[in-house]
C-alpha cells in the first residue's frame, strides 16, 4: 500500500476541467482597453540589401495607428545567447532569411492591418545566398552574418584514446546521416499582448517557456531595465521548445511605445512556419568501434548543423548532440567535432530533445546495425553498455538514480520482442518488423544559464486555508500545474482541492528558469516542495502554540494538524492562518523555499561538469509493416519503458509518453519543411503533415521507479525523453522488416520504394534474385 496520499496517484489534470470548457484564458482571449492589433511585413528573399522603404502610403490608410521600421527601435544589436548577438528588433539594411520582420503595422483591426502592410514599398537589392551548412563554410561561400566560413560555433571535445580504440576494435563502422528540420505544430500559435506603461517600461501577456530569463533579452532590445518589463504568463496551448526568446514580442512593443496603447499580435500558422524556431537540421558523420562481445570501444562523431539566418540557440543545441549521448552508455573514449553555421533559411531552435533527439537516431541505428553484424541480440548488447547507479561519466555527469537495465528489460518483455522477431512475415508485398532503441536525457541543464541554477516558490496559506503557491516556471500545456498540486499537497498535508498553483507574473512570483531541459518536475518541483515543507512548518509551530504541544508530535493530512498521540485533536489549517493574521497585523502566513542542485557548469575548454541533479534513461520498441509495392510504412505496435524517478501522477507520465511518440513517428516517416530556394515549399498544416489518429498505434508504457535523491519525492523528468528514441526504433525495424537501413529522416514511402527498386536492380545486375 504506497505511503503516499496524492504522488503517484492517477489525478486527472487540475486545470482540466477550465481548458475543456473553453474558461480557460490565452493570449489570444485577452482585450486591453483601446487594444490595436499588429501585422509584420516579413522578407520576400532569403538575402537581399534594403535599399528604400515608403510606409507613407500605409501611415496615411484611415485606421493605422502606428508604423515601425528599424528607425523606430533602439537600434541595437541583441540576442538570445550574449556571444551571438544577431537580432534585430526588424531588419536594418539586408535580410537574411523569407520571412526576417521588415517593418510593422498597428491598426484599429487586423484587415486594416494587413492593408497596410501592402502599401508599404520596399526596395530589395538581391544578394547571393547559401542555404545548406555545409555548402556555408566553403571558400567563397556568401557571407551571412560577417563570421568566417559562415561558422557561429565550433565546438570540440576528446576523452580517452580514440585511435587506439578504434585501432584495437573488432568492428568499425562508419555512416553519413541526415536529421531534417522540422516543425514543433504547437496547437497556439507565437502571440503577445503588449501595453506600454508610464514608467517607459511595458506589461507582456506572452505563451513563453522562459518569463523571467527572456526579459534579461528583451530588457537590451528595448533600452530598458529588465525590471521594467512584466511579463504574464497566461495557458498555453504548447510550445515543444519554440517559445522562448521571440522578435513578435519585440515588435509588438515596439508599436505599443510608438502608439501609447497596447497591441496584439498573433501569428498565423503560415507566419509561425515561415517565421518560427523549427528543430536544427544536422549533417551528422558517426564512427564506433565495437568488441565482439559488445562493449563499445570508441566513438567518434563530426556534426554540422544549420543556424538559420540569426543565432538562436542552435549553438548549444549542436553541443548537445556532440556529447549528451555519450552519458547514455558507459563510453570511454570519445571524439566530436561540430559546427553551428549561418545559412539563409529560417532560424532555428529548440525542440523537443535540445540535440539529443538528432544524435540518439544515428547512434541507435549504428548499435542495431553492430549488434546485427556480431550475431548480437539488440537488448544483450545495450545492456553491456548501460549505465548503473553511481556511475560518473567521463563528461563528470553523477547518475543518482539509473534504471536502464530494466527498461531494456521491460520493453523486451511487453513488447514481446524475441518473439515478434521470430514471427516476422518473410513473404508476400506486407513485411513486419520490430526495432528496439534507448534513450538518455537531463533533468536541467546548469549549461543553459550558467549564473545559477535551482528553483524556488512562495506558499500563501489564506485565512479559509486555502493554499496558493507562486513559483517562476512554466507549465506549457504539459501538466506541471498538476504535478505541483501534488507535490505541495503531499509535503504539506493538504487536500488537494485546497492547493492552487498561480500562473507566472514576473511581477510577484520568484524568478524561475522556466521550462527547457526536462527540469520542470525535478528542478521546479524540488522548488515548490521546498516552500511547502517551510509552509507546514509554520503551521505546524501555529499549532505548537494552539495546543500546548511540541512541534515535534505534531502532522498534517487534509488541510488540518493533528496529535500524533490523539489523531481526533485536530485544528484546521484555515483557523491557524487566521491566527496568525490577526495576530501579527494583517500579516498573511507565507512561507518561501528554494532548491539550489549541486549542478556545475561545464568548464569552457575541457567541457566537464555535472550538468544536471539527475538523469533519466528510456527503451522503445517499434513494431511496423512495410508494403514493398508501394514503399508506404505503417506503425502498428509501440511499447515504451522509462526511467523516471519516483512517477508523481501516472497518467500524465503515459499522456507525455504518447505525445512523444506521435511526434517522433511523424518526424520518422512525414514530416520535412521542403525548403527550395530558402523558401519553405509547405507552410501549413494541409501541406506540412503531422501525424492522424490513423497514423499512431495504441502506445503501451511502462515506468522504472528508481527513487532518485535529488528530486521531489524521488521523482525525476520525461518531456524530452519520450521523443528522443522514436525514429530510430522506427527506423531499425523497418530494416528489420525489408533489410535496408536508411540514414536520413524522414522516412518516406517514396525513399523507402526507391531504395526497393534500387536494390532489386542491383541485385538483378549481379544475376540475384529480386526482392518484390
Amino acid at each position: 500500500m504506497s505511503a503516499f496520499t496524492y504522488v503517484g496517484k492517477r489525478l486527472p489534470p487540475v486545470d482540466g476541467e477550465e481548458r475543456a470548457s473553453g474558461r480557460a484564458q490565452y493570449v489570444t482571449d485577452i482585450k486591453l482597453p483601446g487594444m490595436l492589433h499588429g501585422k509584420i511585413l516579413r522578407s520576400p528573399l532569403p538575402h537581399a540589401r534594403i535599399a528604400s522603404i515608403d510606409t507613407s502610403a500605409a501611415e496615411a490608410l484611415p485606421g493605422v495607428k502606428a508604423v515601425a521600421t528599424w528607425a523606430d527601435t533602439p537600434g541595437v544589436s541583441f540576442g538570445p545567447i550574449p556571444a551571438f548577438e544577431d537580432w534585430t528588433i526588424l531588419a536594418k539594411d539586408k535580410v537574411r532569411f523569407v520571412g526576417e520582420e521588415v517593418a510593422a503595422v498597428a491598426a484599429v483591426d487586423e484587415a486594416t492591418a494587413l492593408r497596410a502592410l501592402d502599401l508599404i514599398e520596399v526596395e530589395y537589392e538581391e544578394l547571393p545566398a547559401v542555404f545548406d551548412p555545409v555548402e556555408a563554410m566553403k571558400p567563397g561561400a556568401p557571407s551571412i552574418n560577417g563570421r568566417e566560413r559562415n561558422v557561429v560555433m565550433p565546438f570540440s571535445l576528446e576523452r580517452g584514446d580514440v585511435d587506439g580504440a578504434l585501432a584495437g576494435a573488432d568492428l568499425v563502422l562508419e555512416e553519413d546521416y541526415y536529421t531534417n528540420q522540422v516543425y514543433q505544430a504547437y496547437m497556439e500559435t507565437m502571440a503577445g499582448v503588449v501595453r506600454p506603461e508610464k514608467h517607459g517600461g511595458f506589461t507582456m501577456w506572452l505563451p513563453i517557456q522562459i518569463p523571467n530569463k527572456s526579459r534579461l533579452t528583451y530588457g537590451k532590445a528595448l533600452g530598458v531595465r529588465p525590471e521594467d518589463i512584466r511579463i504574464i504568463k497566461p495557458f498555453m496551448g504548447g510550445a515543444f521548445g519554440a517559445k522562448m526568446e521571440v522578435d513578435l514580442h519585440l515588435v509588438a512593443a515596439v508599436l505599443a511605445r510608438k502608439c501609447g496603447r497596447p497591441v496584439r499580435i498573433v501569428n498565423t500558422r503560415h507566419e509561425d512556419i515561415v517565421a518560427g524556431n523549427p528543430r536544427v537540421p544536422m549533417h551528422i558523420h558517426l564512427k564506433m568501434g565495437f568488441m565482439r562481445d559488445g562493449r563499445f570501444a570508441a566513438k567518434e562523431v563530426r556534426i554540422v548543423a544549420a543556424n538559420g539566418g540569426r543565432t538562436v540557440y542552435s549553438p548549444p543545441i549542436m553541443a548537445t548532440a556532440c556529447y549528451r549521448v555519450d552519458t547514455l552508455y558507459t563510453f570511454e573514449n570519445v571524439r566530436a567535432e561540430g559546427y553551428a553555421v549561418d545559412t539563409n533559411t529560417v532560424p532555428t531552435g529548440a525542440f523537443r530533445g535540445f540535440g539529443n533527439s538528432q544524435m540518439t537516431f544515428p547512434l541507435e541505428t549504428m548499435i542495431d546495425q553492430a549488434a546485427a553484424q556480431l550475431g548480437l541480440d539488440p537488448v544483450a548488447i545495450r545492456r553491456r553498455n548501460a549505465v548503473p547507479t553511481g556511475y560518473v561519466s567521463i563528461h563528470g555527469w553523477e547518475v543518482g538514480s539509473s534504471g536502464q537495465e530494466q527498461t531494456l528489460d521491460n520493453v523486451a518483455r511487453i513488447s514481446g520482442l524475441a518473439s515478434r522477431r521470430r514471427q516476422a512475415a518473410d513473404t508476400g508485398p506486407v513485411r513486419r518488423g520490430v526495432g528496439l532503441a534507448a534513450c538518455n536525457h537531463v533533468s536541467g541543464n546548469k549549461a543553459f544559464f550558467p549564473p545559477f541554477d535551482g528553483s524556488s516558490s512562495i506558499v500563501r496559506i489564506a485565512e479559509d486555508g486555502k493554499v496558493i503557491v507562486f513559483h517562476g516556471e512554466c507549465d506549457m500545456g504539459q501538466g506541471q500545474t498538476t504535478a505541483f498540486s501534488q507535490i505541495v499537497a503531499e509535503a504539506l498535508g493538504a487536500r488537494l482541492e485546497d492547493v492552487t498553483v498561480a500562473e507566472v507574473d514576473t511581477q510577484v512570483s520568484p524568478y524561475g528558469l522556466g521550462s527547457f531541459a526536462t527540469r520542470g518536475t525535478t528542478i521546479g518541483g524540488m522548488g515548490v516542495k521546498k516552500g511547502a515543507d517551510a509552509a507546514k512548518e509554520l503551521l505546524l509551530q501555529a499549532a505548537a502554540e494552539h495546543f500546548g504541544a511540541d512541534i515535534l508530535a505534531l502532522d498534517t493530512e487534509q488541510s488540518e494538524v493533528y496529535l500524533k498521540a490523539d489523531p481526533s485533536r485536530r485544528v484546521s489549517f484555515g483557523h491557524l492562518a487566521r491566527g496568525f493574521i490577526f495576530t501579527h497585523g494583517g500579516l498573511p502566513m507565507v512561507a518561501q523555499g528554494h532548491y539550489v542542485p549541486n549542478t556545475v557548469a561545464p568548464d569552457p575548454k575541457t567541457k566537464y561538469g555535472n550538468v544536471s541533479p539527475a538523469y533519466v534513461f528510456g527503451a522503445h520498441v517499434a513494431e511496423v509493416e512495410v508494403d514493398t509495392e508501394t514503399g508506404e510504412v505503417r506503425v502498428t505496435g509501440y511499447w515504451a519503458s522509462h526511467d523516471v524517478g519516483r512517477a508523481i501522477n501516472p497518467m500524465q507520465l503515459e499522456g507525455q509518453v504518447q505525445g512523444g511518440v506521435a511526434q517522433g513517428i511523424g518526424w520518422a516517416l512525414m514530416e520535412d519543411m521542403i525548403t527550395r530556394e530558402g523558401r519553405i515549399a509547405n507552410p501549413t498544416l494541409l501541406d506540412y503533415r503531422v501525424p492522424g489518429s490513423k497514423d499512431v498505434p495504441r502506445v503501451t508504457c511502462d515506468f522504472v521507479e528508481p527513487v532518485d535523491p535529488n528530486g521531489p519525492f524521488g521523482a525525476k523528468g520525461i518531456g524530452e525523453p519520450a521523443l528522443n528514441p522514436v525514429p530510430a526504433a522506427v527506423a531499425n525495424a523497418i530494416y528489420d522488416a525489408i533489410g535496408i537501413r536508411f540514414t536520413e529522416l524522414p522516412i518516406t514511402a517514396e525513399k523507402v520504394l526507391a531504395a526497393l527498386r534500387a536494390r532489386e536492380a542491383a541485385q538483378r545486375g549481379r544475376g540475384g534474385q529480386g526482392f518484390v
